[in-house]
């Protein structure tokens, strides 16, 4: 992911320098002045660049799961993108805010105005700015919602669904006060790409056609509370659904209002078009599902999506499967899956950390997959048992052993399990997480 974030910083600041001391550039006046100017329009050209990424990823392109890790890899660029264009957009709000400081510390030499680089009549550049100014608050004030937790999701998700009109807006105000120079060389033309690209995206998702290609429409077929805060939701889908891969998530709409909600597939692909979701209350939409949803209820499934496979495990390496409360839903999903496709040559701890190992509802599911697998052992934590720790898998580790680790999970428990496992073991481990905070 910052890999990524860094690519782009750097290539549109590459291409912002190379424009700078191209031949004929205009000449801002004073030095004090020209920093100023420059870096108004730097500042400007990051936040819009990293606007138009964000607005891409926002579509769900599934052909970049594979070199960006995941689709939940894809979420986290695009959160993690969104904030760092905010960020470059109050720098350059700041700045437009000092120009009477700059002017002043400048003196009264030669000064050209932001505006007069712009190649587009006095009246368009004004509303540029109005603009600029106007969708500026509203990108903050999404900020702030998005990184408050508690903020309903309900209410989040239309404003957010607002983002895209307001990128258009952001990109009017950026074509109609570019210095005109730009668009004759490399940085135009890079700029030019992304722009297209982000406003393709932005009427993709204005128009309602995300995930369009990878949506089946079906039936709610079961509904079981497997405990008291966990439903097992069966769902039949129209021949439309491309199967999934065992591990594999999908998002989810019960209800047309309350949107997409994104749930891991708890089951593996049988061929007939049935998907099984264990969904635990977590929420006020996932908390109230158990008194709304019963059998024969429309269900759309859109996916599926997720680079957290078994058919990913490399040969050889030592399997070590990490589960904790919910997340244990991937993993029987593989199992599942080995059953349907007769391989026994699988061989994987299973570590299932829970509250309460006795009246936890997949544990006796659990034990009968792995029934008759030699190579699978399980291993069940909580309770007088107590809570897995890093130096418990790493405690029977052969030095330059090589090992997998697959954790689904709390996000504090894969934080400890990897910090302690890159300080203890022996080898060379591979911590592998698919993290579902889409927001």
């Amino acid at each position: 992911m910052l890999l990524v974030l860094v690519g782009v910083i750097a290539l549109v600041t590459v291409g912002w320098a190379y424009q700078l001391m191209a031949p004929g550039y205009p000449d801002a006046g004073s030095t004090v002045w020209a920093v100023y100017l420059e870096s108004l329009f730097l500042s400007g050209l990051l936040s819009v660049a990293l606007m138009s990424m964000v607005m891409v990823l926002a579509t769900r392109p599934a052909w970049l799961e594979k070199p960006l890790g995941g689709m939940d890899k894809i979420y986290r660029l695009h959160k993690w993108g969104g904030i760092m264009a905010v960020l470059f957009a109050a720098a350059h709000w700041l700045l437009e805010m000092s120009e009477d400081l700059f002017e002043n510390l400048a003196g009264r030499g030669a000064r050209l105005d932001a505006d007069e680089f712009s190649a587009f009549p006095g009246g368009l550049r004004d509303l540029g700015e109005d603009l600029g100014e106007f969708v500026i608050y509203l990108m903050f004030a999404m900020l702030l919602l998005s990184l408050w937790r508690q903020f309903s999701y309900r209410l989040w998700r239309p404003l957010h669904r607002a983002m895209p009109a307001l990128y258009l807006l952001v990109v009017f105000h950026a074509v109609v006060l570019a210095p005109a120079g730009y668009w004759q060389g490399p940085l135009g033309w890079l700029m030019a790409v992304l722009f297209v690209a982000g406003s393709v995206a932005s009427v993709w998702s204005l128009t309602g056609r995300i995930g369009a290609g990878r949506s089946s429409e079906g039936t709610v077929i079961s509904v079981e509370r497997v405990s008291r805060d966990i439903l097992e939701v069966t769902c039949k889908l129209a021949d439309t659904w491309r199967g999934h891969r065992a591990g594999q998530f999908a998002f989810v709409i019960f209800d047309r209002f309350e949107g997409h909600h994104p749930f891991t597939i708890a089951s593996a692909d049988r061929g007939d078009k049935t998907v099984t979701f264990a969904i635990k209350a977590l929420g006020d939409y996932t908390q109230k599902l158990s008194g709304r949803l019963v059998a024969g209820d429309p269900v759309k499934v859109e996916g599926p999506y997720g680079r957290f496979q078994l058919d990913r495990a490399r040969a050889g390496v030592r399997q070590i499967w990490v589960a904790g409360g919910i997340g244990i839903t991937p993993f029987l999903a593989w199992l599942e899956s080995l059953d349907s496709r007769g391989e026994d040559e699988v061989r994987a701890d299973i570590h299932y950390c829970v509250t309460d190992p006795g009246h936890d509802p997949f544990v006796a599911r659990l034990e009968s997959l792995c029934a008759g697998r030699p190579g699978v052992d399980l291993h069940l934590h909580g309770g007088a048992s107590g809570r897995l720790t890093a130096e418990a898998l790493a405690a029977d580790a052969a030095r330059g052993e090589r090992a997998e680790v697959w954790f689904c999970g709390p996000q504090g428990m894969a934080d400890s399990l990897r910090k302690g496992l890159r300080r203890l073991w022996p080898g060379r481990v591979r911590f592998h997480q698919e993290a579902f905070r889409m927001r």
